[in-house]
C-alpha cells in the first residue's frame, strides 16, 4: 500500500515578506489597537474583555469604566457584581467579572499591583492565554510578539506568509519569517490588514497592495 504525501503549502520567500510588510506599513505608517485603554494595567482588562467581543463593543463598556478604575485596587473595591454590570454588555460578562477581579487580586498579592513584564505571570492570571499575554506584551512593554487572532491565522494561510492549521503554528511561522525591522508592528499590520482589507467572507482583493505577492488562489476581481 502506498501512502499519499501530503502537499506542502506554498509560502512566501523571506525577500517577499519584507516586502509585503513594507506595502502595508506604506498604508498603515502607525499602526496601534482599537481597544482604548489608559494603560497596562487596563490594556489587560481590555483584551481579556475582548475574548469573543469586537473591540468597539468593549470600548464602548469599558470607556465609562475605565474612567474611574484604572488600577488593580480600584476593581477590586468595585466588586465583582458592579463591574459584572459596568461590562454587561460583553459577551460572558459574568465570567468575565470574576476573571477580572481575581486576576486584579493576584497582581496585588503577587505584583505589588503592577502588570507583569513576563509571559509566564501574564500566563498564569485567570482568563489570560497566550494571545492575550502576547498582546500586552506587544503593546505595554514593546516585544516583538505575534498574537494570532482570526485576522493573523487568516492572512498567515491565505497570502502564504505562513501556512499552519493551528494558531501557533502560524505564530512560530510568522515569527520565523517577519523581518526584525517589523517584528515591533507585524501585530497590528496583520490585524489591520485583515479587519480592514483582507476580510473573511470576500477579501477586496482589487484594492489590496500585495495582491501580485498574495498566493491567494480565489482572489476577488
Amino acid at each position: 500500500m502506498t501512502t499519499r504525501k501530503t502537499k506542502k503549502p506554498r509560502t512566501l520567500t523571506a525577500a517577499q515578506a519584507d516586502q509585503l510588510y513594507a506595502r502595508i506599513a506604506a498604508e498603515r505608517p502607525n499602526p496601534k489597537s482599537d481597544l482604548e485603554y489608559v494603560n497596562a494595567y487596563t490594556l489587560l482588562v481590555a483584551v481579556v474583555l475582548s475574548a469573543q467581543a469586537t473591540d468597539a463593543g468593549v470600548n464602548k463598556a469599558t470607556g465609562p469604566l475605565f474612567a474611574t478604575v484604572r488600577d488593580p485596587a480600584t476593581m477590586v473595591e468595585l466588586g465583582e457584581e458592579k463591574l459584572a454590570q459596568a461590562i454587561r454588555t460583553i459577551g460572558l460578562y459574568k465570567t468575565k467579572a470574576k476573571n477580572v477581579i481575581a486576576l486584579s487580586r493576584i497582581l496585588l498579592a503577587q505584583h505589588n499591583g503592577q502588570v507583569p513584564d513576563d509571559r509566564a505571570a501574564l500566563e498564569a492570571l485567570p482568563g489570560v492565554g497566550r494571545k492575550t499575554a502576547n498582546v500586552v506584551l506587544n503593546i505595554a512593554f514593546g516585544h516583538p510578539t505575534i498574537a494570532v487572532d482570526t485576522h493573523c491565522f487568516r492572512l498567515g494561510n491565505r497570502t502564504g506568509l505562513a501556512p499552519g492549521k493551528t494558531v501557533l503554528e502560524v505564530e512560530e511561522g510568522l515569527l520565523k519569517i517577519t523581518p526584525a525591522r517589523w517584528g515591533r508592528d507585524a501585530h497590528h499590520f496583520l490585524i489591520l490588514h485583515g479587519r480592514y482589507v483582507c476580510k473573511a467572507r470576500k477579501p477586496e482583493c482589487e484594492r489590496c497592495c500585495i495582491r501580485d505577492l498574495c498566493l491567494f488562489d480565489a482572489k476577488t476581481v
